[in-house]
């Protein structure tokens, strides 16, 4: 039997093993605080986890001993998931949560499988078009299934709810100058963000170094905010340095609201919750999907923003230098295409994502009122790039 959630109940949600995980699960948790619910944040060991709670205040953190399936190690994989499900229970029986919430990812499996085990009510959260494995198989088990994106509602087996991806709540429009000030640019020049993410850095910082002769020669009034990853930090420096091309870099920033603030456009990897931050703060971006991401779920989660006009989306095996900035270029110059990709991006924007899902842990569930974002007509994004360099 399954037990009702009031709003002093606890709720666990599981979120660790990547920030698009970890984030959205962060924006529950704070809408679930403010409604009075004590939360309880379930992370894997990985340093991703670790360094994005430190700053946390007011939700337990609890790190579980999970690892990601990967090739060549299924054991240790199943041997962490059972680990954590004895955790779980043991954590599930001393203190009973009113409800879990898993975010997707590896670090949900064994809280789902101890809530099951109890008769605790489970909910998912998919926040990519195409459904990760690990929801997919744990959705069997769910009470209800959230998506981020409304296509991926149809691939799973029962009914899922259109909720939006959340975000934190200080992803919001910002003032540019102000941002920039606090990152020590110029508050008056355009500012471009480029940042691959944790994993798929080390491309998108390959195909900026490229560009960077060009950038220099036909964007001199332009700044750059490169958040590099950790490895290129040192060679990204030098390289902008040698150009004489004013940039700020950065191994890890861990503000992002101010660098999506500060930014006039951005390049990026298309996680579903970066793509959310960015309709949140109404960036214009190009995306590059991370080519070995899981079926590929990034370059459908980038199709999707490109289809309503929101994002150009650019394949990494067909981007060159001058294709990257010729894309850039209109949505840093041109106003009415950084309006028109600005009122796109509205359209994805679910301001109202957390308390949503909140809602529906919370035994008092509030309907979907989200309309679908409707697709624009339009060359494809590279074709356009193209002409524009022509």
């Amino acid at each position: 039997m399954t037990r009702a959630a009031t709003p002093s109940s606890r709720v666990v949600i599981a979120c660790g093993g990547t920030g698009g995980h970890l984030f959205p699960g962060l924006a529950v948790a704070e809408e679930l605080i403010l409604q009075g619910t004590s939360v309880t944040v379930m992370i894997s060991p990985k340093e991703v986890d670790q360094r994005a709670v430190q700053g946390v205040r007011g939700i337990e953190i609890f790190t579980l001993p999970a690892v990601a399936l990967q090739s060549g190690s299924r054991l240790s994989f199943f041997s962490s998931v059972a680990r954590s499900a004895r955790v779980c229970l043991r954590e599930f029986r001393r203190c009973p949560p009113a409800a879990v919430l898993a975010m997707g990812g590896f670090t949900g499996a064994g809280p789902v499988i101890a809530a099951r085990v109890l008769g605790l009510p489970v909910y998912l959260h998919e926040s990519n078009t195409v459904p990760g494995r690990a929801n997919r198989l744990l959705a069997r088990f769910a009470t209800t299934v959230f998506t981020g994106f409304p296509a991926a509602g149809a691939r799973f087996r029962r009914g899922a709810l259109h909720a939006g991806t959340p975000v934190r709540s200080q992803f919001s429009p910002a003032e540019e100058g102000g941002c920039r000030r606090l990152l020590g640019l110029d508050p008056d020049r355009p500012v471009v963000l480029i940042a691959g993410g944790s994993q798929g850095a080390s491309g998108i910082n390959d195909i900026m170094l490229r560009a960077l002769p060009g950038a220099r020669s036909l964007l001199p009034r332009w700044q750059w905010l490169h958040l590099t990853g950790a490895a290129d930090e040192a060679r990204v420096r030098a390289a902008y340095a040698a150009e004489g091309i004013p940039a700020q870099v950065h191994g890890f920033w861990d503000r992002m609201e101010i660098a999506l603030g500060a930014a006039s456009a951005a390049v990026m990897r298309s996680g579903a919750s970066s793509m959310a931050e960015l309709a949140a703060m109404r960036v214009p971006s190009v995306l590059i999907p991370y080519p070995h991401a899981a079926d590929n779920h990034q370059f459908h989660n980038a199709c999707a923003f490109e289809s309503t006009g929101a994002a150009v989306l650019i394949e990494q095996r067909d981007l060159q230098p001058e294709h990257l900035l010729a894309a850039l270029r209109p949505m840093v110059e041109d106003a009415l295409v950084r309006q028109r990709m600005q009122s796109a991006l509205g359209s994805w924007h679910r301001p109202d994502a957390a308390r949503m899902i909140s809602s529906h842990l919370l035994g008092r569930p509030l309907p979907s009122t989200f309309p679908v974002p409707e697709a624009s007509s339009g060359t494809a994004p590279l074709q356009r790039a193209k002409a524009l360099v022509a």
